[in-house]
C-alpha cells in the first residue's frame, strides 16, 4: 500500500468518524426534542384540564352561593313582610 493510499484510507476513515458523529447528534437532538415536546403537551394537557375543572368548580360555587344567598333573603323579607303585616293587623 502506497503512502497515497494509507492517507486516502485514514482520511477517509476520519470523514466517516465526524459523519457517523453529526448523524447521532442530529438524530438524538431530534429523539430528544420530540420526546421534550410529548412531555411537555401532556404536562400542559393535564394542567390545563386541572385548572378548567377547578374554575368550573369554583365559578358552580361562587353561582350557588349567590343563588342561595337571595333565595335566603328573598324569603326572610317575606317571612318579615308577613309576619309585620300580621302584627299590623
Amino acid at each position: 500500500m502506497t503512502l497515497q493510499n494509507k492517507v486516502k484510507k485514514q482520511v477517509l476513515k476520519q470523514v466517516l468518524n465526524q459523519v457517523s458523529a453529526q448523524v447521532r447528534n442530529q438524530v438524538r437532538n431530534q429523539v430528544l426534542d420530540q420526546v421534550r415536546n410529548q412531555v411537555l403537551d401532556q404536562v400542559w394537557d393535564q394542567f390545563s384540564d386541572q385548572v378548567s375543572i377547578q374554575v368550573r368548580d369554583q365559578v358552580r360555587t361562587q353561582v350557588w352561593n349567590q343563588i342561595w344567598d337571595q333565595v335566603r333573603e328573598q324569603v326572610f323579607n317575606q317571612v318579615r313582610n308577613q309576619v309585620s303585616n300580621d302584627l299590623r293587623k
